[in-house]
């Protein structure tokens, strides 16, 4: 399963996708640097296409979808991230777009999604979210693009990790939020796939810990996720973004809410940048020392800034 989706299938996707994505930059932060003893470089997807770093697989998994598929309209489920994504990938190319979320989802994603022209379906918790949109594919005929679980969703994602080789070689620590497994799943095979051996660490919120657990179990295990980084709130992995980790990662850590608070605060007084709480996970796991760096150049993916500004207020 692991080989599934390989490094020609991430430069493929580099190449389809190139002209709706930005090449995203990878900036320095001395501040950070200083403050971990080591070079800490910042991957800032949070100023990607609709704030994340959802538009690569979106993107990528909507532009390979064959002539009949387009005629039956697509659908997937969000917490908001991938929600907007998938509109803005269907809205150029003329398709029915239906998003699910969960009845919590902030009100600025919803409102995004329904910007770039989807359908959107608000309902329940993210396991009830999900039974809708299984139910829609069953019973509409639409055609699922999963969040992660899907082939040319993680390929997408995996250009993250073209860029950072590109751009940062000799990194000897790259730090990914994780989910679902997507964004991690991409950047393994990518980083992997061109020879780079850079310590590949994923981060996910103590009490949405889905990889994890999975890990532990040896196989996707249901979650109940209840961190404020929604993003990361996947009711479980799927078994392949499960074998890609256990194959190509080297180590899942967990972070506490206020660790990733302390992160985002950090993240908006020393380099102006202003991060979800799921973007921050892996910086709060270098800052709270779950992770060490021991010197060398360390990559921190901010997997995305869709932030509700009241929600904001709150934590900060």
């Amino acid at each position: 399963m692991v080989s599934e989706v390989t490094i020609d299938a991430v430069r493929a996707a580099a190449a389809r996708i190139a002209d709706r994505v930005h090449r995203t930059p990878l900036w320095r932060s001395e501040t950070l640097s200083r403050r971990v003893g080591a070079p800490v470089w910042l991957k800032a997807e949070n100023l990607q296409k609709t704030g994340s770093f959802k538009a690569r697989g979106a993107t990528n998994a909507v532009r390979r979808l064959p002539h009949d598929a387009r005629a039956r309209g697509i659908v997937t489920i969000s917490a908001g991230n991938h929600a907007q994504a998938v509109a803005y990938a269907a809205q150029p190319e003329g398709l029915r777009c239906v998003v699910v979320m969960p009845a919590t989802a902030a009100q600025s994603k919803v409102a995004a999604c329904r910007g770039y022209g989807a359908e959107v379906v608000l309902h329940g918790t993210v396991a009830d979210a999900f039974a809708r949109y299984e139910a829609l594919v069953r019973d509409e005929g639409l055609i699922p693009v999963h969040p992660f679980d899907h082939p040319d969703v993680i390929a997408g994602q995996g250009t993250v990790g073209v860029e950072i080789a590109e751009d940062l070689p000799d990194a000897g620590l790259v730090l990914v939020p994780v989910g679902g497994g997507g964004l991690i799943s991409g950047i393994a095979v990518a980083l992997r796939g061109v020879g780079m051996g850079a310590r590949l660490v994923g981060v996910e919120p103590e009490t949405s810990n889905a990889m994890g657990q999975a890990l532990a179990a040896g196989r996707p295990v249901p979650v109940t996720p209840a961190s404020i980084a929604d993003g990361l709130g996947a009711p479980a992995v799927s078994a392949r973004t499960l074998e890609i980790v256990r194959h190509l990662v080297d180590e899942v850590v967990e972070v506490r809410d206020d660790e990733i608070v302390a992160a985002i605060r950090v993240l908006l007084e020393r380099t102006k940048l202003l991060v979800e709480p799921a973007g921050a996970a892996g910086l709060a796991a270098l800052l709270a020392g779950r992770v060490r760096a021991d010197g060398a150049p360390v990559v921190v993916v901010l997997s995305g800034g869709n932030v509700d500004l009241e929600r904001v207020r709150t934590w900060l």
